[in-house]
């Protein structure tokens, strides 16, 4: 079953955030199980050709390959669509415009208006009629969820054709607030209780950015019906194991 089939059917998956730009990192995350990794555009130091060599390595793996783009750019959603990615995660989505404009920079024309070109994604020129027919049925794009504009909107951003799950982004939405970091802000709580309810009452794929290396908060999750997990990222798995093992062996 496809991505946006799980999408679309509310089904259970779980990825993780990719900032080291190495193929190495795909290959051992790989060995965890998860269905898709997102390669950060927005908060990290990889370019766009060291994303498309992650693109190619996390697709030899089985796994989907997302983008979280630097921002909502016509350009840069385009080349990295055209670097062969799954789809794109869209920060500061805040608006049904902010929505139909991410839509619209990944789907070709009549269905949106991203310019055609020949690049890796349609086989460099030998496969742009299945990448046409992939591109309508199977891409992914995800509006990420961040700042209170986007949650007194979210029922217009969920309604989007082409808009295939939201995930939501605490850190920046708290700094919306005026009270950045602070995760268990009672304001910034009931803001993502409107989310939640907006996408549950839509039966429309609810997502979560979890940023520590914890499963149970992951599990938290899934119970409150969320169905699109980013679970933390690679440097905290390996930051995280790394220190928990160093500190026991100090209290040896």
């Amino acid at each position: 079953m496809s991505l946006k089939t799980k999408l679309k059917n509310n089904s259970l998956t779980i990825g993780s955030w990719l900032t080291i730009g190495h193929t190495s990192i795909i290959e051992i995350m790989a060995t965890a199980g998860f269905d898709w990794l997102t390669i950060d555009m927005e908060h990290s130091a990889i370019t766009l050709d060291k994303a498309q060599e992650l693109i190619l390595a996390i697709q030899s793996k089985d796994m989907d390959a997302l983008v979280r783009v630097g921002k909502n750019d016509e350009l840069i959603i385009k080349q990295v669509m055209d670097a062969g990615a799954d789809g794109v995660i869209v920060p500061m989505v805040c608006s049904k415009d902010d929505a139909e404009r991410a839509v619209a920079s990944v789907k070709y024309p009549p269905f949106g208006k991203r310019g055609v070109g020949l690049a890796r994604a349609q086989n460099y020129g030998i496969g742009f009629n299945e990448y046409k027919e992939w591109l309508n049925n199977d891409s992914i794009v995800i509006a990420q969820i961040e700042h209170k504009k986007a949650v007194e909107n979210i029922e217009e951003i969920i309604s989007v054709d082409g808009i295939d799950g939201i995930i939501i982004g605490p850190y920046d939405m708290s700094a919306s607030y005026g009270f950045t970091g602070e995760l268990d802000n009672e304001i910034l709580l009931n803001a993502i209780l409107t989310v939640e309810k907006a996408c549950k009452a839509a039966d429309f794929a609810l997502g979560y950015h979890i940023i520590k290396s914890n499963h149970i908060e992951v599990q938290e999750k899934i119970d409150l019906g969320y169905s699109f997990i980013g679970f933390s990222l690679d440097f905290f798995f390996l930051g995280d194991k790394a220190r928990d093992e160093m500190e026991a062996l100090n209290n040896e």
